[in-house]
């Protein structure tokens, strides 16, 4: 494994990736604006409606619950088609060892995303036993819970900032909820972060403009049914938010103050 090169992502930068993606990422012309993620793709033509838009990240769910799972199989296949033209990022939830090894021996991904109840500990383990790196979700809502994703800093790659999922929900992730960007607003943070949660066409302008953040992620959004990518709108949500991007739109959106701050 080998650092990457600059990309003009700053989410991207300096993460340790085989090195055929290092060198695709060097000779890519990435999209301007945060770089951007579709995740729970399931199916050929899914992911390559993201792969066609200039996705950044494609993103395989490894949790049986969701409607949004791969198998093992499944998987191997997806990975074969995606190869070097998007960074593919495995999402599981509490997997041991065991689900995890089978998951990087099928799958190939190039990021291991842990998207469940996962410790510092946990996260720093599966880092330096797979060598790959690792994006560990945090659930927001309210100030208190980025308070504690400083425990994360130094065993995670990279934080994915989400909806905390209501007590009665099934998923920890991917429910179509937002949390309040303004939680995010002028945050010193120490390393890039992706943004989660809720975002669709329609607010990841403002999501984008509010937050700063160097990364956003979508399922839901770009659904028309749970599980059910959308082609079009998966088209619609990457051209949106790089045209944005291009006219300046990000930092037109007035937001709530410029100061940064720390928690």
């Amino acid at each position: 494994m080998v650092h990457a090169t600059s990309t003009a992502q700053p989410f991207l930068d300096g993460l340790a990736f085989p090195e055929a993606l290092r060198d695709a990422l060097a000779r890519r012309m990435p999209g301007p604006g945060p770089a951007i993620k579709i995740c729970g793709l399931s199916t050929p033509d899914s992911l390559g409606a993201a792969l066609d838009a200039g996705a950044d990240l494609v993103g395989f769910v490894f949790f049986a619950k969701s409607p949004r799972h791969v198998s093992l199989t499944e998987a191997h296949a997806l990975a074969a088609l995606a190869g070097t033209r998007a960074v593919k990022v495995a999402l599981s939830v509490d997997a041991d060892d065991d689900m995890l090894d089978a998951i990087v021996a099928h799958a190939s991904p190039d990021m291991l995303q842990l998207h469940g109840r996962e410790t510092p500990e946990r996260v720093s383990v599966i880092r330096a036993r797979f060598g790959l790196p690792v994006m560990k979700a945090i659930g927001v809502s309210g100030a208190a819970d980025l308070a504690g994703a400083h425990a994360y800093l130094h065993a995670a790659d990279r934080l994915l900032f989400d909806a905390k999922p209501p007590a009665d929900a099934t998923l920890p992730g991917g429910n179509g909820l937002a949390f309040d960007w303004a939680l995010l607003h002028g945050l010193a943070w120490p390393a890039p972060y992706m943004l989660s949660g809720g975002l669709d066409a329609q607010n990841v302008v403002e999501a984008a403009a509010r937050t700063g953040a160097a990364a956003v992620d979508v399922s839901s959004g770009v659904e028309s049914a749970p599980g059910h990518k959308d082609p079009a709108r998966i088209s619609t949500f990457i051209r949106t938010l790089r045209n944005a991007a291009s006219s300046g739109a990000l930092s037109g959106i007035e937001t709530l103050g410029s100061e940064a701050r720390t928690v």
